[in-house]
């Protein structure tokens, strides 16, 4: 094999094999938190209800209301979260685009230097920010990535943030009430069925982690075994109390 096909093979390679997880989460990371919190909140409350002796329909009735009351609050934190966020964001790139059309010159310059100062030399750092300051739309993108560290043109949505945090959430907490609306007249099978789908989420956040899937899985399951247990415990206490 010639060196010129040598280099083509390992470029490839390099090519092929040089990949790296999304280390922001994309959308997984929310979905499968969301569910893991419609989870352990609806499951821990549900225990905490059920230690207290009560009836089999006003476990249920318990699982349902945390559910739609949890879910809508998670719709409408993640909705304000995200419309202030961009709010934000959208008056600094206003400030940015009076900048860039009264002192064109002083902000192409502000990008030379940043340029020089990540080891460009001076003079191909302002050809540099020369060229790409003769598209206005083009200065923008690239005075906010580098000063602000954001894409004006991938700003998140408040509606798209919110109808995922409804959905995953409602998604995990319907998962501890299922077995009642299935018939269940005992804890157990609701608790069961929460503890595998926590498993399954820890298992599933391990594709954004170093971490393997089955410690994922079983850190999550004693994580929320652990808040189901306690609630539990202190249901009991408050229903003989309060009894």
């Amino acid at each position: 094999m010639s060196v010129i096909d040598t280099q083509a093979t390992l470029h490839e390679a390099h090519r092929d094999n040089h990949t790296h997880r999304d280390v922001n989460g994309g959308w997984l990371r929310p979905a499968v938190f969301g569910a893991m919190d419609g989870l352990v909140s609806n499951l821990a409350l549900m225990t905490g209800v059920a230690g207290g002796a009560v009836s089999q329909h006003t476990i249920i009735v318990t699982g349902l209301a945390g559910l739609a009351a949890g879910a809508f609050s998670m719709a409408a934190g993640e909705y304000t979260s995200v419309a202030s966020q961009r709010e934000l964001v959208e008056a600094e790139l206003d400030v940015e685009r009076q900048q860039l059309r009264k002192h064109p010159v002083d902000e192409m310059e502000e990008l030379a230097e940043l340029y020089v100062s990540r080891g460009v030399e001076p003079a191909l750092a302002r050809e540099v920010a020369m060229q790409l300051s003769r598209d206005p739309k083009q200065a923008l993108e690239i005075h906010a990535r580098e000063e602000l560290g954001i894409d004006p043109d991938d700003l998140p949505s408040p509606l798209v943030a919110a109808v995922s945090s409804f959905g995953s959430f409602a998604l995990g907490a319907i998962l501890p009430v299922l077995p009642y609306l299935l018939g269940a007249t005992v804890l157990w099978p609701a608790v069961l069925l929460a503890l595998l789908g926590l498993f399954a989420c820890g298992a599933v956040v391990a594709k954004v982690t170093a971490r393997s899937w089955w410690f994922s899985g079983v850190r999550q399951l004693a994580l929320g075994g652990a808040a189901a247990a306690l609630t539990f415990g202190l249901g009991s206490l408050f229903g003989t109390a309060v009894g």
